[in-house]
């Protein structure tokens, strides 16, 4: 047989999807695990999808998107962030916000050039580097800090040399986010450096004690920013599979390209969806925030109470507690509370080397199932103690 590619067999499989290969087929588990919201997606956005699809709106819609769509975001945008983008030549509808990703480095990073990655950060974030032909640089953030990169910090790394800037606020995996005295200062920075900036900022809605602040309000840096967004999360809309990019005419010339012919374009139903969601959807992701805001306390303080040091998220749906006092690594932490008390959660190690000691929680599940896996948690700590 002829050899498979070697820089695809270099990259490691999705460090989740490889633990939770353990949970599939196992019986009576309570998964804390997958990012994916419990709620299913709201009536109004189903209803639109059946009747695009009752209605015979089947073909291919632009590879830029539904024109619909990118006029819709074109006006949320610029009334929720002041952002100015063009529906026509500044905006790209990808499959999910991970295509969205994909499609930026590919069109702006060459052989060798350097990606700046904050770590713990999202597991596809270095692999699409590397694929891309790309060197990624991780740069580690400070448990004591909130895994908070400061202005000081980023001055330094992009002294360095790097083409691009990768950074995803509300967090995943850690929850933090950044106020907006914090983005402004980072701002600052960035506008004295030749960089591109990739903001992933999918959570952006479910921020909870302060008004999100995204880097697409700022003016001065948009020829430098691609601006990542979509439905997944703050709309439980995980399966439909749509995300958008939103950067300057060049820089989306370039990914649609790519797009075009790697995809074609998204579902249509599911673009249909997104509209509906953009148009009626703010009432259903308020009921669901204000859920997650009750499921977030709670864990945190039993967390806490357990004696798994844990800052408070101030946005997405997951805890990223301390496990060092147990003794174990983030790997057998995570596979022993498996095996004794039939929880699932996922290693720190998952989100890179830097996320050891630590394990990551979502509460994107109802309240009794936290209740009853939190219970089995204090239980497993109490064995170990």
């Amino acid at each position: 047989m002829p050899s498979l590619s070697e820089k695809a067999q270099s990259i490691k499989p999705s460090g989740i999807r490889a633990f939770f290969d353990l949970v599939i087929g196992a019986k009576d588990i309570l998964s804390l695990g997958v990012g994916e919201p419990d709620f299913v997606t709201p009536w109004s956005i189903r209803e639109t999808a059946i009747y695009s699809i009752e209605h015979g709106y089947t073909s291919y819609t632009s590879n830029k998107g539904l024109v619909e769509l990118r006029k819709e975001l074109s006006t949320y945008l610029r009334k929720k962030y002041d952002a100015r983008y063009d529906h026509e030549t500044e905006i790209l509808i990808t499959v999910g916000v991970s295509e969205a990703y994909d499609l930026a480095l590919r069109s702006v990073v060459n052989p060798g050039d350097r990606v700046l990655i904050p770590q713990p950060c999202f597991v596809c974030y270095e692999p699409l580097v590397v694929m891309a032909g790309g060197t990624p640089v991780m740069f580690p953030l400070d448990e004591k800090n909130g895994f908070k990169i400061s202005p000081e910090l980023l001055q330094s790394e992009l002294r360095k040399g790097v083409k691009a800037f990768v950074l995803n606020y509300p967090s995943n995996p850690t929850g933090m986010s950044y106020r907006p005295e914090e983005i402004k200062e980072l701002v600052r920075i960035i506008e004295k450096h030749d960089v591109y900036v990739i903001s992933d900022e999918i959570y952006d809605d479910l921020t909870y004690d302060y008004a999100h602040t995204s880097f697409s309000s700022f003016p001065s840096i948009k020829d430098k920013l691609i601006y990542l967004n979509g439905f997944s999360k703050a709309y439980a809309m995980t399966g439909w599979r749509v995300g958008y990019a939103c950067a300057n005419r060049e820089i989306i010339e370039a990914m649609t390209k790519i797009h075009q012919y790697a995809i074609m374009c998204v579902s249509t139903a599911s673009q249909y969806a997104a509209v509906d969601a953009l148009r009626h959807g703010a009432p259903d992701i308020l009921r669901m925030k204000k859920e997650y805001d009750t499921r977030r306390r709670f864990v945190v303080n039993r967390l806490n109470e357990i004696g798994l040091s844990c800052h408070l998220p101030e946005g997405a749906f997951y805890a990223f507690p301390s496990i060092v006092k147990t003794g174990y690594s983030s790997m057998d932490f995570s596979r022993k509370l498996l095996e004794q008390e039939k929880v699932a959660v996922v290693p720190g190690t998952a989100f890179g080397e830097q996320g050891e000691g630590c394990i990551r929680i979502s509460y994107a599940s109802g309240m009794d199932k936290l209740k009853e896996a939190l219970v089995r948690i204090e239980r497993f700590c109490r064995k170990k103690s």
